[in-house]
């Protein structure tokens, strides 16, 4: 699916005199299309397979270091994300810290990031992101346990309202025996060490 750039600059030509502004004006005349290329880069990822990064993997028992299979966890922390909230059309935007528990196979780090991508590119909001992460994961790949905790600051929450500037949402989804609290305990331990 692709953004229909003509409509959107359209609407937000419209959204301009609705509230108020001439779109006519030096500062506003070029905003339409600035919006509507703004949007078709937000809102990549809707159609788009979020297991495809993760169709490539590397088997640990025959792969290039055999002699090294993993007994832990795999953890890639810090994959910067931005996305919009369904519910404002705001953005949001923070870190993503993933683990899973490989079984016979791996995948390669920098696919990761590429999940996160493509499911932050479509209105969001944090905790189903979370869920669909550890969802295209765990459905992907030879994993035991998956665990995700999006850590993100919401511009409906730092602009309007009540303006809360520090604020930021932690979310945790897990699956397989990383479900279970106690499971994941070093992995979360493991999250605020770096800090």
């Amino acid at each position: 699916m692709t953004v229909d750039k003509q409509r959107v600059a359209a609407l937000v030509r419209e959204l301009l005199v609705a509230i108020g502004e001439d779109p006519d004006r030096p500062g506003l005349k070029v905003t339409p299309q600035r919006v509507a290329d703004a949007y078709e880069e937000f809102f990549a990822g809707i159609g788009q397979d979020a297991a495809a990064p993760l169709a490539r993997t590397i088997s640990v028992s025959r792969g290039p270091a055999p002699d090294t299979l993993p007994s832990g966890a795999v953890m890639l922390r810090d994959i910067a994300f931005r996305s919009v909230c369904e519910h404002h059309l705001l953005p949001f935007l923070g870190k993503a810290h993933i683990a899973y528990l490989p079984g016979e196979q791996v995948v390669g780090l920098g696919a990761l990031p590429r999940v996160v991508d493509v499911l932050a590119a479509r209105p969001q909001v944090q905790e189903r992101l979370g869920e669909q992460i550890a969802d295209a994961i765990a459905d992907s790949l030879d994993t035991r346990g998956v665990l995700v905790v999006l850590e993100a600051t919401h511009e409906c929450v730092t602009m309007r309202g009540n303006r809360q500037p520090e604020a930021s949402t932690v979310t945790i989804a897990a699956r397989g025996e990383l479900a279970d609290a106690a499971a994941r305990a070093e992995l979360i331990a493991l999250l605020g060490a770096h800090r």
